[in-house]
């Protein structure tokens, strides 16, 4: 069992970048191939160059490396964790807006390496359940689902919609997004067109707004 150590996170990450990268590329590769049970801080440690202890001085202990994987991983696909406020903007056209952040939303839920990854989390849930649970809480699922609430209560504000629970709207956008998404692309198995794309993020928004029309 790797040895957890919890110090030392926030100095690794100013003290070298370019050594940051290396393990994330490194762990990535570890993770999607071996697992999460499987694979050793010290085959991290190894295939990026550096040794075990630089691995814990940059990310603390494997959980948290997992997370952060995790999160480069939604970083890749054009949603960055801590400004995803720019996911939806407002146009003045309401279904517009909502289909455009919904087909972001998709391309970044069902990119292969995002969905390997949720998949891992999945089938590694009966012994660690805590990245599951983790992947919610600190992924960029809350602050993405805050953004689209605000947007949902401008709607409101202005009178055209009614949402009494912006929060609840919000969220069951997402996950609505994300469960259609996950069936056709068979869990990030078979990459979806541009079409099925547009289809999905514009049958849902439609939903969202017809529940909320005045």
């Amino acid at each position: 069992m790797d040895e957890q150590h919890e110090t030392g996170t926030a100095t690794g990450n100013r003290r070298s970048p370019a050594k940051r990268r290396a393990i994330l590329r490194a762990a990535t590769e570890a993770f999607l191939s071996q697992g999460y049970a499987r694979t050793s801080v010290d085959a991290i440690a190894a295939a990026a160059g550096v040794g075990k202890q630089t691995v814990y001085g940059h990310f603390g202990n494997k959980e948290r490396l997992f997370l952060a994987v995790v999160e480069q991983a939604t970083r890749d696909v054009g949603i960055d964790p801590e400004a995803p406020t720019d996911v939806i903007t407002a146009s003045g056209d309401p279904h517009a807006d909502l289909q455009t952040a919904g087909e972001r939303l998709l391309r970044a839920m069902t990119a292969p390496a995002v969905s390997a990854l949720h998949r891992l989390t999945i089938a590694e849930v009966t012994h660690h359940p805590e990245l599951q649970r983790h992947w919610r809480d600190t992924s960029a699922a809350p602050a993405v689902i805050e953004a689209i609430a605000e947007y949902l209560a401008e709607l409101d504000r202005h009178g055209d919609f009614q949402v009494p629970e912006p929060a609840l709207s919000a969220r069951q956008f997402v996950m609505l997004l994300g469960a259609e998404g996950q069936v056709r692309s068979l869990h990030g198995l078979r990459p979806l067109d541009p079409s099925e794309i547009r289809q999905v993020a514009a049958e849902t928004a439609d939903l969202i707004l017809r529940a909320h029309r005045r």
